[in-house]
């Protein structure tokens, strides 16, 4: 029985240095063809304003053509003027107040009330249907005065580049990591079989230090993440301040914020709801892409002159079929 014993522990000894000497192996493959590659690269200014460049036409040709995907995504069907007299007239007045080109109107059942703007190459707005019959039109023009003001600030591209740039970043930073963390790892898988447990590679050493390696990728990745977001969060203040602008009727838009939360007992895009706790509501507005609902009915109140009203509530559109 103890022979037995003894000669598995040389047999977990052997596969541990087989291990390791694999790894390293490896590793040292890897290292010449890093260094050949190394030896043979362009000047630093030339690989990254190469490296700069794909990130952004990356970036770009997402934002230009990637609203039809979106479009099918949603199995959105063209709204035709004749079908929605009222809100192609809106969207008209709109483009002609605002920096906007002419796009085409789509409908959708989005799973909450709410519209979206989408730029690029063939620019759209999508609307739920339920907001024909949810919202009167100070508040619909309102609402699509902001998604106008998102187009009108390009936030759509800002956004696809941002988010280009930071995938670029990570994937660098990663790629750099990849070679010391593959060689952590064998390094732990033959210390553990050389030690005589193979299940416990994961307590080893190595194994904790590509466990640090693999964190810091991924604490890179969203700090950069959450810094897109807080950009995102300031820009729907401004396409608020500019529906404003616009329009002149700062109520109208924060109660179609509220009807839009009450209609589901969720805000939707345009005013997040955030959780009860001290700590969950914290983290929410770190991760959220837009303000809290209330913060922004909050300015929206403080820029009202006292003039603004709802309005009659107009001619509804329909749009079932």
């Amino acid at each position: 029985m103890e022979g037995r014993s003894d000669g598995h522990r040389f047999l977990l000894a052997v596969a541990g240095v087989l291990t390791l000497f694999v790894s390293v192996a490896l590793g040292l493959a890897l290292w010449v063809a890093l260094r050949y590659v190394w030896a043979n690269r362009p000047d630093p200014i030339t690989a990254l304003a190469a490296l700069a460049a794909i990130t952004l036409v990356s970036g770009y040709l997402t934002y230009r053509f990637g609203t039809g995907s979106v479009l099918s995504g949603l199995n959105a069907l063209a709204l035709p003027r004749s079908r929605a007299p009222r809100l192609h007239a809106l969207c008209d007045g709109l483009a002609e107040s605002m920096d906007v080109e002419t796009l085409t109107v789509y409908v959708a059942r989005l799973g909450e009330p709410n519209a979206l703007a989408l730029g690029g190459r063939s620019p759209a707005l999508v609307v739920d249907r339920s907001l024909f019959t949810l919202l009167t039109e100070p508040e619909f023009e309102a609402v699509l005065a902001h998604e106008f003001a998102h187009l009108e600030a390009a936030d759509g591209l800002s956004q696809s580049l941002a988010y280009s740039v930071v995938h670029t970043l990570v994937g660098v930073v990663a790629l750099a990591v990849a070679l010391p963390a593959f060689l952590l790892r064998g390094f732990a898988a033959g210390l553990a079989l050389l030690y005589g447990t193979p299940t416990k590679w994961k307590r080893t050493v190595p194994w904790r230090l590509r466990t640090t390696l693999e964190d810091g990728v991924v604490v890179l990745f969203v700090a950069l993440t959450l810094l897109v977001r807080a950009y995102a969060r300031r820009r729907e203040f401004a396409a608020d301040d500019r529906a404003i602008e616009v329009t002149g009727r700062p109520l109208a838009l924060a109660s179609a914020l509220r009807k839009i939360e009450g209609s589901t007992g969720d805000p939707g895009p345009f005013g997040r709801r955030v959780p009860t706790t001290e700590e969950s509501r914290a983290l929410a507005r770190l991760l959220s892409t837009h303000p809290s609902l209330e913060e922004r009915i909050e300015r929206l109140g403080s820029k009202a002159d006292g003039q603004d009203g709802e309005g009659a509530d107009w001619t509804r559109v329909p749009v079932e079929g």
